[in-house]
């Protein structure tokens, strides 16, 4: 008996470190395969997000739900800040209430001068955030609309009150949302009232910050920021948030999308900008030069006639 429980003990020393191994090793491929930037191993991913994510939604039930539990614990917390905060803005809302009114039929009647049309191309479609990735090296989301509904990379997302981010990996049945935070993020944008063009360049913060401000001493806190449309990333127009200061005056944007209870957003149709597939688009004829060698053509054929 003694002489087969150390055979015992031989064998089972061996087999847990040979596991262990085995473990180890498929934990760090798979890190190197989530971590590669390719647009093969990009698809790869995509695929397996298809296959894996949503057969586990009973298996994030009650981790969401976990989060959700602590989150609102947390927001418990600020309630009574919250609450006087309210107080305050509640006194100074009945003064705005009769401006918001007038402004609001000042701007019904210059609709009606300038005949204004919103963009048909830009619909919507809306999905579910199905997960969220945040780390602080990565932030974004899934939601679950991909190919078959129509999405491509690149389009921006908003959860009804302000920009949240673009498509960024589209899947057959998901899509990947990097959020404005993220830290490959930059948007061009304009802020309003002064018009000047700036680059909120995300840093894995709450309030990303703002650069290449053209003249900061215009900026004033409270000011819009919105999207400007250069270099076709977003459309025009789409709000972002509002200027604010950090302690070391350093000039942030307060995003006016709610992330902390990111569940739906509305991936906007985008058909605006056309891509370039084959590089020999790039080359354009010279229609001037293609005339006048039409020209000589038919110069040198009635001189010889």
């Amino acid at each position: 008996m003694a002489n087969e429980r150390n055979h015992s003990s031989d064998y089972t020393g061996p087999l847990k470190r040979l596991l262990a191994g085995v473990l180890v090793l498929c934990l760090v491929g798979l890190f190197l395969v989530w971590r590669i930037d390719s647009p093969r191993v990009e698809r790869f991913r995509a695929q397996v997000v298809d296959r894996v994510i949503p057969n586990f939604e009973w298996a994030m039930a009650p981790v969401t739900g976990t989060i959700n539990i602590i989150r609102d614990f947390q927001s418990y917390q600020r309630i009574y800040q919250q609450n006087q905060e309210l107080r305050r803005e509640l006194q100074q809302m009945k003064a705005w209430k009769e401006a918001a009114l007038q402004l609001e039929q000042e701007n019904a009647r210059l609709l009606d001068l300038n005949n204004v049309q919103l963009d048909p191309r830009l619909t919507f479609i809306t999905g579910v955030v199905m997960a969220d990735s945040g780390s602080p090296f990565r932030q974004s989301v899934l939601i679950n609309v991909g190919t078959r509904d129509g999405i491509v990379d690149g389009w921006a997302a908003m959860d009804g009150l302000g920009l949240v981010g673009r498509t960024s990996g589209v899947g057959e049945r998901t899509a990947r949302v990097v959020l404005l935070t993220d830290t490959s993020s930059r948007i061009p944008v304009t802020i309003q009232p002064s018009g000047q063009k700036a680059l909120v360049v995300g840093d894995n913060t709450a309030a990303p910050p703002v650069d290449f401000i053209e003249d900061a001493d215009q900026l004033r806190a409270g000011d819009r920021v919105l999207t400007s449309g250069d270099g076709g990333v977003f459309p025009p127009g789409l709000a972002i948030g509002q200027i604010a200061k950090d302690p070391g005056g350093r000039v942030r944007v307060r995003l006016a999308a709610d992330y902390e209870r990111l569940e739906f957003l509305r991936v906007l149709r985008n058909y605006g900008h056309r891509a370039i597939t084959d590089p020999g688009h790039l080359i354009t004829s010279d229609p001037i030069g293609a005339e006048a060698e039409t020209l000589s053509e038919t110069t040198s054929e009635a001189s010889d006639g």
